[in-house]
């Protein structure tokens, strides 16, 4: 039987699409913006009824409010009916502009880093057998962000867990796109000492069997090309995985403009889109992507913008999705606007990222129970 998961700041769901992927079940959603919201239900309902197994299938938020809101035994009464399983899972990215390397450093005091506060009490509430939490690197890396984050991982311990974290690489896991994230793992102790057969002391790290694709592990370090002139062909470089180029998620799966989303892009108004030269990453604002190459970190806001390697346009909608790693059997709906899309899409997990992690979880569960 799959073992339910909560999935609080939910988003579009990407994070939630690698779980049920790897056999979990997703059993209570929590987003509280309505945007996200609208492209998640639509969105995921157009993944799950692409399955064909159970017909036409409807997803729906369990519930919209604001974390700041909700009650835990609200909450488990309303992902369980009360009936409190012996196993389930709970995961979550909280919003993370105040430890990233771009945003603010507020720290865990600003508007946003208060928020993973609220997230781990509500951990700490629910007794979870076992917790996921996602975030940017700078909550690790950052030393007044670290001081923030162990005390959280603290209170967590003091709730009889064992934890473990990681700053992971999707592109190290096939993804075309170097993106890094921190992922914080729990496991009840009588759980986590099951799987690795011993005691585990309070502050002990690297006991979870976090994933690894050893073909991708020094990606970073491969022959990458350069840049070249706009509107030429270049050749593919030897030695270069075709899956981890931009190239594999604009065509390795067929052309994307004529599959929904596909022609969904902001109109070009500036004479860059066909002066910055294919590979030229340099820029603050104005990135061309190679087609040889893999993404930068996609993020396309605040004044960032990613161009299409061989046209003189930003990348669609679609397109963006596919560097993220979402199947193109998720669509986004016509009333949600192209501003909200980007937001969504750059703030989501990449799904074959999120589906490593979640298989790790689910290993580790085999193994307690060996």
């Amino acid at each position: 039987m799959a073992i339910p998961i909560m999935s609080f700041f939910t988003g579009g769901g990407f994070f939630d699409i690698g779980f049920k992927q790897a056999g979990f079940s997703i059993c209570w959603t929590n987003e509280n913006c309505p945007s996200f919201i609208t492209g998640y239900e639509h969105g995921m309902s157009s993944w799950l009824s692409s399955a064909g197994k159970n017909g036409l299938v409807t997803a729906h938020i369990s519930n919209p409010g604001s974390i700041w809101d909700l009650v835990a035994r609200h909450v488990l009464k309303e992902a369980f009916s009360g009936l409190r399983p012996q196993t389930f899972g709970v995961i979550g990215g909280p919003p993370c502009p105040d430890f990233s390397t771009g945003g603010t450093h507020a720290g865990g005091n600003g508007s946003n880093g208060q928020l993973t506060t609220v997230f781990v009490d509500m951990i700490y509430a629910l007794q979870p057998t076992f917790f996921v939490i996602e975030n940017v690197p700078g909550l690790y890396r950052f030393r007044k962000h670290r001081k923030f984050l162990e005390q959280k991982i603290a209170q967590l311990r003091d709730r009889n867990y064992v934890v473990d974290c990681a700053i992971l690489n999707a592109l190290e896991f096939g993804v075309p796109q170097d993106r890094e994230r921190l992922f914080v793992v729990g496991f009840q102790r009588p759980v986590a000492e099951r799987a690795v057969g011993r005691k585990l002391t309070r502050k002990e790290n690297g006991w979870f069997p976090w994933p690894v694709i050893d073909k991708y592990t020094r990606a970073k370090l491969l022959p990458w090309p350069k840049t070249g002139p706009f509107g030429e062909k270049p050749e593919k470089p030897k030695g270069i995985p075709i899956e981890l180029t931009v190239y594999s998620a604009l065509l390795g799966n067929g052309d994307p403009e004529p599959i929904a989303n596909g022609d969904e892009f902001f109109n070009p108004y500036s004479r860059k889109f066909g002066e910055v030269q294919e590979g030229d990453v340099s820029g603050k604002s104005f990135k061309r992507l190679h087609r040889y190459r893999f993404s930068p970190t996609a993020w396309y806001g605040n004044q960032e913008v990613h161009l299409h390697p061989w046209k003189p346009r930003r990348l669609s909608v679609r397109e963006a999705l596919r560097i993220q790693s979402v199947p193109d059997e998720y669509v986004l709906p016509d009333n949600m606007s192209l501003s909200a899309k980007f937001k969504m899409i750059c703030n989501g997990v990449p799904c074959v990222l999120a589906f490593h992690v979640a298989s790790a979880v689910k290993d580790f569960f085999g193994e307690a129970h060996l």
